[in-house]
């Protein structure tokens, strides 16, 4: 059984685990679920062989979550509609003083690039998580993978040509995102479909994740006629008892929309040169629970 000092030691490394855990599964459920046995192995642990805490806790972690990711069995074949990774409240406080840190932080947990991981396979997907952003060095990974440098090496420039071919391109200043989304929430309440066009790039998307277990697109919206004249037309119909407030979610600002008191929705955009370039709303219920005390 763990020591109050052993105990202090992991939670001082909670924070840390469950950002290795959730970039790594996409779902806040299941990463808790692999910290939770990370702590169970760590209580139980040999003293004597954990040189060093954080590597040894981090090495538990990862592995946990690959085996978990292998356990999903042909989730994209199977779930109903587009899919976004379950929203991640993140507040990086001051656990990242420097401001080009967060940047990479944020960008690599942003909701764009997890749905970019998901195509990868676990291990390039470890190694990418590991490697870009929390920059552990290759040997290091090797060791946590139980793997070759080279083998590593080699997971890691596949990884990283994968998602940046498909990566898309954004700007993440808050400042600008959380300015573009106001106006958004501003001109579609007010129904003023050509201010909101106005708002949207050219080639805008829009992807809504329900799961079908309720209203959303069942299919990627694409261009800024079919977004907006969607986005009015929902505004329009309205929601019961609504509410709404900012939130910093996956990096970035969002909107949770509650409907009487219990959270709705989930919205966030992607912009790039002064345009919203792509529009997520994450409505599946079951990815909102973690939501109702943020």
């Amino acid at each position: 059984m763990a020591t109050d000092a052993e105990t202090d030691v992991f939670e001082a490394h909670r924070p840390v685990l469950m950002g290795v855990a959730y970039r790594m599964l996409g779902r806040v459920t299941d990463a808790e679920d692999v910290v939770q046995e990370a702590w169970l192995r760590w209580s139980a642990a040999d003293r004597s062989e954990v040189r060093e805490p954080r590597a040894y806790l981090v090495r538990v972690t990862t592995r946990l979550a690959i085996d978990r990711l292998r356990q999903v069995k042909a989730r994209g074949e199977t779930y109903v509609g587009p899919w976004l990774p379950e929203p991640y409240v993140t507040d990086f406080g001051d656990t990242v003083p420097d401001t080009a840190e967060q940047a990479v932080l944020a960008d690599s947990v942003s909701l764009a690039v997890l749905v970019v991981l998901e195509s990868l396979s676990p291990l390039e997907r470890a190694v990418f998580v590991l490697r870009e952003a929390f920059g552990y060095p290759y040997a290091d990974i090797a060791a946590m993978l139980d793997r070759a440098e080279p083998a590593v090496r080699q997971l890691a420039g596949r990884a990283r040509r994968h998602v940046e071919e498909r990566r898309p391109r954004y700007d993440v200043d808050p400042v600008v995102r959380r300015d573009l989304t106001e106006r958004f929430l501003a001109a579609a309440g007010g129904g003023d479909l050509e201010g909101l066009m106005s708002l949207l790039a050219p080639d805008v998307r829009l992807v809504g994740d329900s799961g079908g277990k309720t209203k959303a697109p069942l299919r990627v919206l694409e261009s800024a006629d079919h977004v907006g004249r969607f986005v009015v037309g929902v505004a329009g119909k309205g929601v019961a008892d609504l509410s709404w407030r900012f939130l910093e979610v996956n990096g970035g600002p969002a909107v949770l929309v509650l409907s009487g008191g219990k959270p709705d929705s989930v919205f966030q955009m992607d912009v790039l040169d002064g345009r919203i370039q792509a529009v997520y709303i994450i409505r599946n219920p079951d990815k909102l629970h973690a939501l109702s005390a943020a």
